[in-house]
């Protein structure tokens, strides 16, 4: 029986590989780094992420509001073209837990898009580059998770949440003995070309009332405030990319119950980096 060691949240900045490398000593990086020690320790065996795709795989014209990636290998970011971003051109899938998923959400009356051939951008090398990379080869195969929460109309909060408990129900009757993490890769509150975004600081919060809220929420484990309060009205008031919170309710309907092992919150960039220990 597979089992979740760990959960993880993470940002996705996508030229945050090189501005870390630059300056290993700025938050963003030490940030990273201790999410990094805390995936280590907990050694997982697959990486299964909530992630929402920026127009990249998925667009206008088929666009789904919840979707599992399928498949036994992916790369990117494809044709991005940031400054330092992370690129690799071959990304394991653990293609059998994938499935397994899917088909699990299926028959638990979750109506999942499945992409069979799909390509990834920085909302997942990102991570991956951070958690799960040495020397530019990953070490960990990913199971991509989309929400949508870049294009109005979202899922509900809600819905998010219990697809949270879906996939953690889905694992624990997944019969290989695999160590699962999760990961929640996404801003909390960012405005990026937005009429919001702060002056010199395009990704920077327009909202700290929202990213105290949520800070406050993620602390104490309050994950039915954070449900009730992320409301598709509120989070478009937070910011274009504050749906990406979708992300992070989704990994803590999965843990249920536990406060973070480790939280730091970038205030000025909007972000939450966090660890929980599952063991």
């Amino acid at each position: 029986m597979a089992t979740i060691v760990g959960a993880f949240g993470v940002p996705h900045m996508p030229t945050s590989p090189g501005q870390c490398a630059a300056d290993p000593g700025s938050l963003v990086a030490r940030s990273f780094a201790t999410v990094r020690r805390h995936v280590d320790e907990l050694d997982p065996d697959v990486l299964v992420v909530f992630d929402t795709d920026h127009f990249h795989h998925w667009f206008y014209d088929r666009l789904p509001a919840l979707a599992v990636g399928v498949a036994s290998r992916t790369d990117g970011p494809g044709p991005d073209d940031w400054p330092g971003e992370a690129r690799f051109d071959e990304i394991p899938v653990d293609e059998g837990l994938a499935r397994h998923l899917y088909r699990h959400g299926i028959a638990e009356e979750f109506d999942l898009a499945l992409s069979e051939e799909f390509q990834v951008d920085h909302s997942i090398t990102v991570p991956l580059h951070f958690l799960a990379a040495t020397g530019g080869e990953i070490e960990r195969p990913l199971v991509p998770v989309w929400i949508n929460g870049i294009a109005p109309p979202f899922p509900l909060a809600s819905r998010c949440r219990d697809l949270g408990s879906m996939v953690a129900a889905a694992i624990s009757a997944y019969p290989a003995h695999t160590r699962v993490g999760l990961v929640a890769s996404g801003a909390i509150s960012g405005d990026i070309g937005g009429a919001h975004a702060r002056p010199g600081s395009p990704m920077a919060p327009p909202d700290e009332a929202w990213l105290a809220d949520v800070d406050g929420w993620l602390r104490e484990d309050n994950v039915g405030e954070f449900v009730a309060a992320a409301t598709p009205d509120r989070l478009r008031e937070a910011g274009n990319v504050s749906g990406e919170c979708l992300n992070w309710i989704a990994l803590l309907g999965a843990i249920g119950g536990r406060r973070p092992t480790f939280l730091e919150m970038d205030t000025f960039g909007g972000n939450a980096f966090a660890a929980w220990d599952l063991r």
